[in-house]
């Protein structure tokens, strides 16, 4: 009888199977590299069939993406509005407009000389210079001639158009006025800049666009060194820039509105006699009256019969303090 065969062990190999399915698998890392490779296929298709101008935008944007952010486009945040284009920008096209328009009139072409167009840090600067016999206004008056009505009236078809605000100054020479009474450089010099402000008003210019109407009489004087020249004799119509400093009086300088100020030696006398409301005298009207000393009341004194005076606030809170004599 043959002998049993040994019993062999039963051996269990048990295998993790591979995580495939949905779940995984390279095949992602392919996938991902072919959208992207497609996704920039289309971006070169797009940039061959752009302008030159966004074509500039994307080649400077990777050489230097913050040098290069306002070559298109804007760099805050909007809703799809259209870009403005810079305010410098508009004021030198308008200043180009309005010399191309005046050009284009020959009653104007002759008085280009003086009309004065220059772009500076406040703004677009418009002076209208006077001549020996008065090209704007009247000699003395705050009346426009029709030369002057006619460049004012062109000038306000193109102003009412912009946003930005207004500001219209009056000068005189120094030539004394030569009618008595108490109108004088001053007054004309204010009267007319309102005159130009109600012209450019009544051809289209907005109420609340004129910011400001600033008479100067001689105390900005064009050519310093000849108080007398016509030239000197002008009014300015600034269009202000949105993105330059806000237009200030010059040091020393008077403005009126209407009627003259005082100066500051008039003012520091004012205060000294007790007068905080002084305005300057108007030319040839002599120097101001002395003021008159108001009556000042004498303090109470208390009566040695009568009650005492009853102790301040200030007292009061004197007594209060530490250390203080009861």
């Amino acid at each position: 009888m043959a002998p049993p065969k040994p019993i062999q062990p039963i051996i269990v190999i048990k295998k993790k199977g591979a995580h495939g399915g949905h779940h995984g698998g390279a095949w992602k890392v392919a996938y991902a590299d072919f959208v992207t490779a497609l996704m920039a296929l289309f971006i070169v298709l797009w940039l061959m069939n752009t302008s030159e101008a966004v074509k500039k935008a994307v080649a400077g944007y990777f050489n230097d993406p913050k040098g290069t952010g306002k070559l298109l486009g804007t760099m805050k945040e909007g809703t799809g509005v259209s870009v403005q284009p810079s305010n410098a920008y508009s004021l030198e096209k308008l200043k180009e407009m309005l010399e191309q328009e005046i050009k284009a009139r020959k009653d104007l072409e002759k008085l280009s000389k003086q009309i004065e167009i220059t772009i500076t840090p406040e703004g677009l600067r418009v002076e209208l210079l006077e001549d020996k016999d008065g090209t704007f206004y009247q000699s003395g008056s705050a009346k426009l001639s029709p030369s002057g009505q006619e460049l004012l009236a062109l000038l306000g078809s193109e102003l009412k158009t912009l946003p930005n605000g207004l500001l219209i100054e009056g000068h005189t020479d120094a030539t004394p006025f030569s009618t008595e009474g108490d109108y004088g450089n001053w007054e004309l010099s204010a009267d007319r800049a309102n005159s130009a402000r109600r012209l450019l008003q009544s051809d289209g210019v907005r109420s609340d666009q004129v910011t400001q109407v600033r008479g100067y009489a001689d105390q900005l004087l064009r050519v310093k060194n000849n108080p007398t020249d016509p030239s000197n004799r002008r009014v300015s119509i600034l269009v202000k820039n949105f993105e330059g400093p806000v237009p200030t009086t010059l040091k020393g300088a008077k403005v009126v509105d209407g009627s003259p100020t005082a100066t500051p030696a008039e003012k520091a006398k004012a205060v000294a006699n007790g007068d905080h409301a002084v305005s300057a005298p108007a030319p040839g009207a002599g120097p101001p009256p002395a003021p008159a000393a108001a009556a000042q009341p004498s303090p109470a004194k208390p009566s040695a019969a009568g009650p005492a005076a009853k102790p301040g606030l200030m007292d009061r809170l004197k007594a209060m303090l530490p250390g203080a004599k009861k």
